[in-house]
């Protein structure tokens, strides 16, 4: 079975080369095209667009700000779309539903590949 050949996860050389990778993607493709300025409102906003390590997984957020009157400037993130590391330079990627559930819409692709998808599939945008 495919799981038990995977390995512990990737190593820090490796981790390294994903976040930069991750993080120039979050800089250059999706905060100009997806967030290009931040427009508060009476509701929950958005405010920036980051990348974060979760055990064996790259997840992509929203982070937002809250415009409601009685938590007026609390923050949290939302996750909208993971890289979970599967093998060398190997990801399957996962889509965060509204209900809370991730479902897995492409495997076994290559970081290059992973970042293409992320780039031109619009399920896995934010909101």
């Amino acid at each position: 079975m495919r799981s038990q050949l995977r390995a512990a996860g990737p190593s820090d050389s490796e981790k390294a080369t994903i976040i930069a990778d991750c993080q120039s993607f979050v800089d250059e493709v999706l905060k100009p095209r997806l967030l290009p300025s931040i427009r508060p409102t009476e509701f929950n906003y958005p405010i920036d667009i980051l990348g974060k390590w979760h055990g064996n997984r790259y997840r992509f957020l929203q982070r937002y700000r809250s415009g409601f009157p009685d938590n007026f400037g609390e923050e949290f993130d939302s996750p909208f779309a993971r890289l979970d590391w599967i093998g060398r330079d190997r990801f399957d990627i996962q889509w965060f539903r509204h209900t809370r559930t991730w479902h897995r819409l492409y495997r076994d692709v290559s970081l290059a590949e992973a970042l293409k998808i992320l780039e031109t599939d619009g399920i896995l945008h934010p909101l």
